[in-house]
């Protein structure tokens, strides 16, 4: 008769099915223990089965995670069985998407045991039609999905009302909302809760909720005094820490059950405890909860130590080079652990299983080395963790390196809070705070970070100049300069490939870190002079114009000749000409004579020439740029080579240069007619380009493109072809695109 009136409901959450699905290791760890989960429930012969939220790691899950799912479904719920349930409430709005009733209504299928739950934070609808993967499930007739909140403003929550015999269960549910605005509505009194009409006193009220337990900001979690009084037990989802054992709220007058995860998705103490589900059985008004511990799940055993608590520790922090001694306690240390791992798990299992059967397990050790006196020398984290491989899960992160924060104390003439730095360390500079080298400090930091490819003490020296000199551009131009030197000195290797590259990062950082410690390589400080602020900037709502990229003249635009006349109105100008054989260095269209430049530029430019036919170093990059970046900076002499009529042809290649040089010796004398018979020429028969103002900034992203290009070569030491000719004045720019004939006629309007 017990067993007639007695409700078995087999409770989890948070199986985050999909969770590191990719992991060659751990990939199919989440849907084993789900599969786990709903074999229980099905060898325990329970009644239902009730989920609080998180079901799928991703609201969008993947093909292989729903398959799993719905296989486990269907092998664990569906049978002969007759379900003994009986629904008493209105389940056509609950149920709306599953056709208005519980999937062990439905005549088309035969549900054994029924699944309820709600989402969690993970699996939340998203998108059109507010959908998730459970509508899904619920469509499917796998799942009965409630606990929706339409109105996450105005919450009403109503109950599903199942009996059994003469026990009654009222099922409440609330699916994850955000904290903050659950907090504020719960505060505001918009959510309501409704209960039976009728022998409110003998139905078991149970409710579902995922959201935080425990207030991680002010607002940022659901206290339990939020909820009703009239409450019996409350299963808690969303916490991954498995405390399934009833807690009562004397508060309240109820209990709270936090099942826990069934899978570790981080590497915390929470999620080291034993995992475990529950059978609970509730008869009339009293219930009884059975405890059930996982087998499948992946054993996780965490650690913390203190180095200078340890006993063989003890005074190693006096020696030099200790790294040796501290990384082989630190190894020693975690194979007692993976043995430790590897013991609880087969003390769980019911019969004798070999222990090369075991699963690898899940280790974190967390240290904290900070020392007395003297130092500790750690090891590259994940270099450490890699000496475990075939050993351990997580191959990547097994230790965790960290110093003891200093204490924190309100300044009595500030009321702000001040680090309080222990004498000890102070001693270390001193016994001044003023002697705390920033270089010092990034070299302490980066002895527990990945710095695989930069020098660390070269980043501590751009750091510090960053932080002394104000060099705003330290750490960039330390970076970029760091990787051309890499990316030189692997192009000296023909036969380079993924098994030796990294070898020649190690031994070229050495290399540098040697150069750095030696002070035969400085940090490069940039001088970049700053242009004029606009009229029309305002420094509070724009920032500092200083601090603008758009700001600065680098050394490309400091070669620019500051007497020269051509720098303002008549620089507009000659970027609004066209241009010929594809470039813009002649004087094309509606070109004007105040574009010419006085015949002292004249000279100069010509006494520039030759260099542009170099093909190393970066000063042909720089010539060919402008002060504002939009045109090549373009000689008078070259002006006059292109003032002909010819039609433009396709993008011209190097092999031009003849030609090129043959129009380069053409009269001046016919600038002016150029710029008259441009005047007069209709804009349909216009043979060469002609540039608005508009798309200059085009033409200067052109130019930067190629000059990067040259960049490159000197970089690499790469032997550029030059084709001679008479002048010398053939530039890298002649490759660039040239827009079809009926984009001329457009531009010209």
């Amino acid at each position: 008769m017990a067993a007639t009136n007695t409700l078995r409901i087999l409770i989890a959450t948070d199986s985050h099915v999909g969770y590191n699905e990719r992991d060659p290791i751990r990939g199919d760890d989440s849907w084993q223990s789900f599969d786990e989960v709903m074999t229980i429930a099905k060898d325990r012969d329970v009644d239902m089965v009730l989920l609080s939220g998180d079901l799928f790691h991703e609201n969008k899950p993947s093909r292989k995670s729903m398959y799993q799912v719905m296989k486990t479904l269907r092998q664990n719920c569906y049978g002969e069985k007759p379900c003994e349930l009986e629904i008493l409430s209105d389940t056509s709005q609950e149920f709306q998407s599953a056709g208005g009733h519980v999937n062990y209504e439905d005549p088309d299928i035969n549900v054994a045991i029924p699944v309820f739950s709600i989402h969690g934070n993970h699996d939340d609808p998203s998108g059109e039609g507010r959908l998730c993967a459970l509508d899904i499930l619920s469509v499917a007739g796998l799942v009965n999905y409630f606990g929706r909140t339409p109105e996450n403003d105005n919450i009403q929550i109503s109950p599903v009302l199942l009996q059994k015999g003469s026990t009654k269960l009222a099922l409440y549910g609330l699916s994850n909302v955000r904290d903050e605005r659950l907090f504020r509505t719960f505060r505001d009194g918009k959510v309501r809760f409704l209960r039976p009409e009728v022998q409110q006193k003998e139905w078991f009220n149970l409710m579902c909720v995922h959201q935080n337990h425990h207030g991680h900001t002010e607002t940022g979690y659901l206290p339990e005094n939020f909820l009703q009084e009239f409450l019996d037990l409350v299963i808690w989802g969303h916490e991954h820490e498995c405390l399934i054992e009833p807690r009562p709220n004397p508060e309240m007058g109820f209990s709270v059950i936090q099942p826990g995860s069934s899978i570790a998705t981080s590497l915390c103490e929470g999620e080291s405890v034993p995992k475990h589900v529950a059978i609970l059985s509730i008869t009339g008004r009293e219930y009884e909860v059975e405890p059930i511990r996982l087998k499948t799940v992946r054993p996780f055993i965490m650690k913390e130590i203190v180095l200078a608590d340890e006993k063989e520790m003890k005074n190693v922090w006096k020696k030099n080079a200790n790294r040796t001694i501290v990384t082989k306690f630190l190894c020693e240390t975690v194979e007692q652990l993976i043995e430790e791992a590897t013991q609880s798990w087969l003390d769980a299992q019911d019969d004798d299983v070999d222990p090369k059967d075991a699963p690898l397990p899940l280790i974190r050790l967390r240290v904290e080395f900070s020392s007395p006196e003297g130092h500790f020398e750690t090891e590259n984290p994940q270099r450490f963790s890699n000496r475990f491989v075939g050993k351990v899960a997580n191959v990547h992160d097994i230790i965790q390196f960290y110093r003891k924060k200093a204490a924190i104390r309100r300044s009595a003439k500030t009321g702000h809070a001040v680090a309080v730095i222990d004498s000890a360390v102070l001693a270390e500079y001193g016994g001044d705070i003023e002697n705390v080298k920033v270089e010092n400090l990034v070299k302490e930091f980066l002895e527990d970070a990945t710095l695989e490819i930069l020098p660390e003490n070269g980043l501590g020296d751009a750091v510090g100049q960053f932080v002394d000199k104000d060099d705003k551009h330290a750490v960039e131009t330390f970076v970029e300069d760091s990787l051309k030197a890499y990316i030189t000195k692997m192009r000296e290797y023909e036969d380079l490939n993924e098994e030796t590259i990294g070898d020649v990062i190690t031994a070229h950082k050495s290399y540098l870190e040697d150069l750095f410690e030696r002070g035969q390589v400085k940090i490069k400080r940039r001088k970049d002079k700053i242009k004029e602020k606009p009229d029309n900037w305002d420094s509070d709502i724009d920032g500092e114009w200083a601090d603008q990229p758009a700001a600065q003249i680098h050394s490309d635009d400091q070669l620019q000749d500051p007497d020269d006349d051509d720098s303002e109105g008549p620089r507009a100008t000659t970027s609004a000409r066209g241009r010929g054989r594809g470039r813009g260095r002649g004087a094309r269209g509606g070109t004007t004579a105040t574009a010419r430049k006085p015949a002292a530029s004249t000279a100069a430019a010509k006494k520039k020439a030759p260099a542009k036919a170099t093909t190393r170093g970066k000063k042909k990059v720089i010539e060919s740029e402008s002060e504002d970046e939009e045109m090549p900076d373009i000689p008078a002499e070259e002006s006059d080579s292109d003032d002909d009529d010819e039609p433009v042809i396709a993008p011209p290649k190097r092999t031009r240069a003849t030609p090129a040089a043959s129009t380069a010796k053409k009269p001046a004398a016919r600038a002016a007619p150029a710029s008259k018979s441009s005047a007069s020429r209709p804009p349909p028969k216009q043979s060469q380009l002609n540039f608005s103002a508009s798309q200059a900034p085009s033409a200067g992203r052109r130019s930067t493109r190629a000059n990067d290009s040259q960049a490159s070569n000197a970089m690499f030491h790469r032997a550029v072809v030059t084709i001679p000719s008479d002048d010398e004045d053939i530039e890298d720019d002649e490759d660039d695109f040239v827009p079809m004939a009926s984009q001329k006629a457009t531009r010209r309007r």
